[in-house]
């Protein structure tokens, strides 16, 4: 019986230019921007006064941004970085060009921008995404770049060459790998 983990990329199976089309979306509710909100204590009330928000130029609650930020990145995850991430370096050029309300249905695309190997920690590559989410009326609703230290093949490293081929029985394990000596990730210059 042949067993498959589900695993996001190791740094060799990024390509630039490729876009990943995340499924399926996610509808955002009430209960979602409500519960956000005030998990984060963000007491905003275009998020959390409907009678309020009624008053305002978009004459209705406005799903937390932040939430949706948070949503577009996790839809993100069993794709791309699920156990071969080493941690998130940072978020960039975070935009929300049209708002999103409970109801709308988010749907999001990666965008694979830069691909490099670690000059600091071996083993490790540092991957650059261009995160778009959208409504279901192709809207565009968020926007950010995400920069990533991703873990290389196992084999790849073993071998001494990120680029080292990798065999059948290699490719089929899909195994964690052991993290190195304690080292923060922000060090990589």
């Amino acid at each position: 019986m042949t067993q498959i983990v589900q695993r996001g990329l190791y740094v060799e199976e990024f390509e630039v230019g490729a876009v990943y089309l995340h499924r399926p979306g996610r509808t955002a509710t009430e209960a979602d921007n409500v519960l956000f909100s005030s998990l984060t204590m963000n007491t905003q009330a275009l998020h959390l006064d409907a009678a309020f928000a009624a008053t305002q130029p978009f004459g209705q609650r406005l799903m937390n941004s932040m939430w949706t930020l948070a949503t577009m990145v996790g839809s993100s995850v069993a794709q791309l970085t699920q156990g071969t991430l080493v941690a998130q370096l940072g978020l960039g050029d975070v935009r929300f060009p049209h708002p999103l309300f409970a109801g709308d249905t988010l749907y999001t695309e990666t965008e694979i921008t830069e691909v490099r190997l670690s000059r600091s920690r071996p083993g490790q590559g540092i991957v650059t995404m261009a995160h778009t989410g959208r409504n279901q009326n192709g809207e565009i609703v968020a926007q950010a770049t995400r920069t990533a230290l991703m873990w290389c093949r196992p084999d790849a490293t073993a071998a001494g060459s990120p680029e080292a081929s990798v065999s059948p029985a290699a490719s089929a394990s899909h195994a964690p790998r052991a993290p190195h000596a304690p080292q923060s990730p922000m060090e990589d210059a």
